[in-house]
């Protein structure tokens, strides 16, 4: 096989070898966390069967039942049932969210509970306009105004509704609209308004689960949002026009024309293409938590094997260096600390926060392969040399994982370093040269 396989090469392809091994408990490490992240969120779905999901909320539109008779093939007539769906010239909301924290197990998930503020308008000339395009007959008296909501779970109570100036009452209706928001409705009888436009308030209050959306059901629409959460994320369609975010909370407002969405102002309810248009316009707040523990996790167990390798590296320069021994097995169990950090990393996070078990489960791991190399080399100063580097390394990658954006750069850079490291402390190594006889002993070959 030649000379080189009996020298350091093999060592270093065995080395390596034993490193890809530990790609198995690893793997297996992700496939723990992603379990967690699903029992994560059945908790959250428990939470919310109780509260309300995450909502969405569209205001009022109107919807005309309509009347057409067809020709068939075969020459007969028959009344096809349609709706027609119309859209206000104007909308503004105003939403005031009060937010809290909710437990199922050792999970949590932010909750809120909103007061809107809504009021509008439909131009009677849109209604006339709509009425001279159908060729189906609008049946005025079974016309209804309805309210679009995401969850009716969460719709804790309506505390004032006015149409022109009438007090009016909401009626549950099996009614959806876009495909998955449910609707509350309020009858209407067109024939009587003799022409004039529609003018609507409504008072409301909303609980959810996590985030709030609106869906831009108007002509012109505008919106303002306020919280105490410090860290919204916005989301959906659309950004805020305007927005203010401190440590106390979060105030936001969006503008939206319907020059800004891929629909129209009004629309059969038949045309299921535009239900996919409705819920792409979607835009609001998610309650961003940033101590995602399930997150960290993830993009920690993406650097194990980076790990593993650098501490194998790290004992085969003492080898190399020092020229001492270490066992193939002595590695694996070296690996296998490694890799254990991660499962006590995620079992601490879920109860500790993310800060405090990454402090503990790498203190732990340092102490366990620090001593356990102290016992392998032979020598407490290579012992502490190696617990130390393995404690900056996770410095490092604590680092690495604190700084979001600049993750990739930082990572990128201490890689270089190390590499370029590792070329100066072999640089003068023979690698076709045999191993020589170990001059310190190893747990292996002691009695």
């Amino acid at each position: 096989m030649g000379h080189w396989m009996k020298g350091w090469t093999a060592k270093v392809l065995g080395v390596g070898l034993l490193a890809l091994l530990m790609l198995l408990p690893l793997w297996k490490v992700q496939s723990l966390v992603e379990e967690r992240q699903g029992m994560r969120q059945a908790a959250i779905e428990q939470i919310a069967q109780g509260w309300g999901g995450e909502q969405v909320l569209g205001g009022l539109v109107l919807a005309v039942p309509t009347q057409e008779k067809i020709a068939t093939t075969g020459g007969e007539l028959r009344d096809v049932a349609d709706t027609t769906l119309l859209l206000p010239d104007t909308a503004a909301m105003s939403i005031g969210m009060s937010v809290d924290k909710r437990r199922y197990g050792i999970y949590e998930a932010p909750v809120f509970a909103s007061t809107v503020e809504l009021h509008g308008r439909f131009a009677a000339q849109d209604i006339a306009q709509r009425r001279q395009l159908d060729t189906a007959t609008w049946q005025d008296g079974k016309a209804e105004l309805r309210l679009v909501v995401g969850d009716l779970r969460g719709l804790q109570d309506v505390s004032e509704l006015q149409v022109n100036g009438k007090p009016q009452r909401f009626e549950s209706s099996a009614m959806t609209f876009g495909g998955s928001s449910s609707t509350v409705v309020v009858p209407l009888d067109l024939a009587a308004l003799n022409g004039q436009p529609i003018e609507f308030s409504v008072k409301l209050h909303l609980a959810g689960t996590q985030s709030l959306q609106l869906l831009p059901l108007a002509r012109s629409m505008e919106v303002n949002m306020r919280a105490p959460w410090p860290d919204p994320s916005f989301i959906g369609a659309a950004l805020p026009l305007e927005r203010s975010v401190n440590a106390q909370g979060f105030s936001a407002r969006w503008h939206m024309l319907d020059l800004n969405r891929k629909f129209g102002q009004s629309w059969h309810a038949s045309d299921a293409r535009i239900d996919a248009a409705v819920h792409d316009a979607a835009f609001g707040v998610a309650l961003f938590q940033p101590v995602d523990v399930y997150q960290r996790n993830v993009r920690a167990g993406k650097y194990g094997l980076l790990f593993v390798t650098m501490t194998f590296v790290a004992f085969f320069l003492f080898e190399v260096l020092k020229r001492l021994r270490v066992h193939p097995v002595q590695y694996l169990l070296v690996g296998a600390a490694l890799t254990s950090f991660y499962v006590l990393l995620l079992a601490l996070s879920e109860q500790l926060g993310f800060g405090l078990a990454y402090s503990v489960a790498a203190a732990s791991v340092v102490a366990i392969v620090g001593g356990y190399a102290m016992a392998v080399l032979g020598a407490r100063r290579a012992g502490l040399l190696l617990g130390a580097s393995l404690a900056l390394v996770y410095a490092m990658l604590y680092v690495v994982l604190a700084a979001e954006e600049y993750a990739l750069l930082i990572g990128a850079i201490l890689l270089v370093l190390t590499v370029a490291l590792l070329m100066y402390l072999t640089r003068r190594i023979d690698w076709y040269a045999s191993m020589p006889a170990a001059t310190g002993p190893a747990i292996m070959e002691q009695p």
